[in-house]
């Protein structure tokens, strides 16, 4: 389900960051759907695509228990967002119904590339 956008802020020298509602999932929605969900809700400030289609998220797992663990990247180590994005990531998924713990891990290895993008994302992009 694509999310929804709900506004678009003016920002600087950039394309501007979309603003996007959590998705309306049935309550029945697998955590894991949910979580998914959630992080297509999270844009790369410099990209107008959302950090899951941007190909950032490496691994995602979700304990019975509700337990979140995701191991991320940046496009670049020298991303500004270094110190924000995680947050933000982790404030997303603490807010979803089902969630009692999060943890999100930055790594570097292996380095992002442009071949880890969905095709909708590259699409997006004018890659394709």
């Amino acid at each position: 389900m694509e999310p929804k956008r709900v506004g678009l802020p003016l920002t600087g020298e950039h394309p501007p960051t979309p603003v996007v509602a959590m998705p309306d999932l049935p309550p029945d929605t697998p955590l894991e759907q949910r979580v998914e969900a959630a992080l297509r809700t999270v844009f790369d400030p410099e990209l107008p695509v959302n950090i899951h289609d941007l190909g950032l998220i490496y691994k995602i797992d979700v304990s019975p228990a509700g337990h979140v663990a995701i191991q991320m990247t940046l496009t670049s180590p020298a991303c500004p967002v270094a110190g924000s994005l995680p947050g933000e990531v982790q404030r997303k998924l603490a807010a979803l119904p089902g969630v009692t713990s999060t943890k999100v891990d930055l790594v570097w290895d292996p380095p992002w590339d442009r071949t880890r993008m969905s095709e909708a994302a590259a699409l997006e992009l004018g890659l394709l």
